[in-house]
Formats: structure tokens, sequence, C-alpha cells
């Protein structure tokens, strides 16, 4: 709470300045430099109050509004998530396929992490198509927005992962059979929202 408290605050008062200021250069990279830096910085901010380094990089994106890219889009250069793109492309399939590498597949054989995983997953969806009551808006389908938020993706496999390397008394906190009930958990949702949005969207919009 206070890492999130200092990120958020960091974000109102100094990251709007900082890109202002940014835009005086004339680098061509300028954006996608600054942006960077300031996903590293709190990245490495979330590891001095022992977080995880996501948990950083969300807290970044929370504050990169696309209005710390309007001066720089006002004289013709991409915005920040066009620049980033090409970044993503490269790195996200190394991700996953390192995550991939790092779970066993013998364990799919075992039926309680079946188990486990199908739980996980009756959970997770039930807990986001419940999170749809919050949705406030007027002539927003609250079913869409729950269902669209379904899917667990890597953000799921960053904290299996984590589970797995830190320890407790000696002991990982998450074991091999653990770590792939949440793969089992992060590849349903994934394969099964595209569809139910696609069925969700065709209901809201009929008259």
């Amino acid at each position: 709470m206070a890492f999130l408290a200092i990120a958020l605050l960091l974000g109102r008062i100094l990251v709007p300045r900082v890109f202002d200021a940014g835009a005086g250069l004339r680098g061509k990279w300028t954006l996608l430099s600054l942006g960077l830096a300031l996903a590293f910085a709190f990245a490495w901010l979330s590891g001095l109050f022992g977080l995880a380094p996501i948990v950083g990089a969300f807290a970044a994106g929370l504050v990169l509004e696309p209005r710390q890219s309007r001066l720089y889009t006002l004289r013709g250069e991409r915005n920040l998530e066009d620049l980033v793109h090409p970044i993503s492309a490269f790195l996200v399939p190394i991700f996953f396929v390192t995550m991939g590498a790092s779970t066993d597949l013998a364990t799919f054989g075992d039926a309680q992490v079946l188990g486990l995983g199908a739980a996980l997953t009756v959970a997770g969806i039930a807990g986001k198509l419940a999170s749809g009551v919050g949705v406030l808006e007027k002539g927003v389908d609250r079913l869409t927005v729950a269902v669209g938020m379904v899917p667990r993706g890597e953000v799921g496999l960053i904290f299996a992962g984590v589970g797995m390397r830190a320890t407790l008394g000696g002991r990982p906190l998450l074991d091999a059979g653990t770590h792939s009930a949440i793969v089992v958990l992060v590849i349903v949702t994934t394969l099964v929202t595209p569809p139910a949005l696609r069925a969700s969207l065709s209901r809201s919009r009929a008259p």
C-alpha cells in the first residue's frame, strides 16, 4: 500500500513534468526512452519494498496516461503504445516460452493437479463475473466488461514463477503441481474468453 501511494503520488506530480520537459528535446526516441525509464524505475522501487518488479511496472502503467504523449504526437511522433509494440512483440513470445519450459508436464497426469486447476478456473471466472457489479457507468454492459476481464495471462504466470522461486522454511511457496494448476487456469481462461466475449457482445447488440 505504501508503494502504491508513493508511485501514484509521483505519477501525479513528477511524471507529467518530466515528460513535458522531455518534449523540449528533439531526439527521435525521447518518448520511448522516458517510458521505459519510468517502468524500470518503478520496477526497481517496488523491489525496495519487497514486491515483485511487475507490481512496479503495473504502477508505471497506471500513471502513463495518453496525455503524457500529447506534446510528442502533436509534432508528428507516434504515441508511446505504438513505440513499445515492437519491443513487446519480440519479448512476449520469449517470456511465454521461458515460462512454459519451467512447467513440469508430468504433473498434468496427476488428477489432484487437474482438480486444483479446475477449481482455480471456476473461482477465477466466477470472481471476474461478480466484479461486473462494479461497472456503474450507464449504457455499459456489465456482463461484457466482466467477461473481458476473465483471462489470466502473463501476470498470473509471473507470480506463479515468483512463488516457485520464493521459499519459506527452506521449501518453495509453490510446488510444481500447484504451478501447473495455475498454468491450467491461464490456458483455460485465455481460450474461453474470445468466444464468450463474442457471444456477450452479440447479446448486448441484439434489438
